[in-house]
């Protein structure tokens, strides 16, 4: 809205543009303030403001990236993290063919400097969040990496559980868990009386079977 130049906005076109009803809401942004006006709505530079203070991004946040294959590459061709808060300041690959290449990260170009180099790119550009976009068998070493220098942030793209100090946040992103959750979801759809196969029916070994048949298949 405020790229469109919208000056305000009432708390029913937020709430369409949200998908939630409009009181819940005025609820939810009532507990940053009022600062809403009866009658007018909200003043969109405004709230975008707050909204921002709250989330902690009212400063752009350094991101390093480490693993530069096909979704690394995508993440940091992205170039809606400089309007989220967010600045990929640093990349990191451990490839031959890849170190000291140059990457064009939204309005300028990095180079891509080897593991060995990541404290050093912690400290030069003051990053406090690191990007895991490696091989599963490698993750954990960059994550220990990443915690040696000082990094307390992670994302986690890597299909493995990082086992990291009580201190350190991760969050992990795995597309595969999306797609199982989509998956239930879709069957309820499918079956919404309960009429799925389950161990209790007397259909659940042919349908094993059947299963096993195509499989091999």
């Amino acid at each position: 809205m405020a790229e469109a130049g919208t000056v305000t906005v009432s708390s029913e076109e937020l709430a369409a543009a949200c998908g939630v009803t409009s009181a819940k809401l005025r609820k939810d942004l009532s507990y940053l303030g009022s600062y809403g006006t009866r009658g007018v709505g909200y003043d969109v530079a405004f709230l975008t403001y707050q909204i921002a203070r709250e989330l902690g991004l009212t400063n752009p946040w350094g991101v390093v990236v480490v693993g530069l294959g096909n979704l690394g590459r995508a993440l940091v061709s992205y170039r809606g993290f400089a309007t989220r808060g967010f600045t990929v300041v640093g990349l990191i690959d451990s490839h031959p063919d890849i170190v000291g290449t140059r990457v064009q990260v939204a309005d300028r170009e990095l180079s891509v400097r080897p593991p060995e180099e990541l404290p050093k790119v912690v400290t030069e550009t003051d990053a406090h969040i690191g990007v895991i976009t490696t091989p599963a068998e490698v993750a954990q070493d960059v994550a220990d990496r990443f915690v040696a220098a000082g990094v307390h942030s992670i994302v986690n793209f890597a299909p493995v559980v990082l086992s990291v100090p009580d201190s350190i946040e991760v969050r992990k992103v795995d597309l595969a868990v999306e797609l199982q959750v989509l998956a239930f979801h879709e069957q309820r759809r499918r079956h919404p009386h309960g009429s799925v196969v389950t161990p209790l029916d007397g259909g659940y070994q042919d349908a094993v079977n059947d299963s096993a048949e195509a499989m091999n298949a």
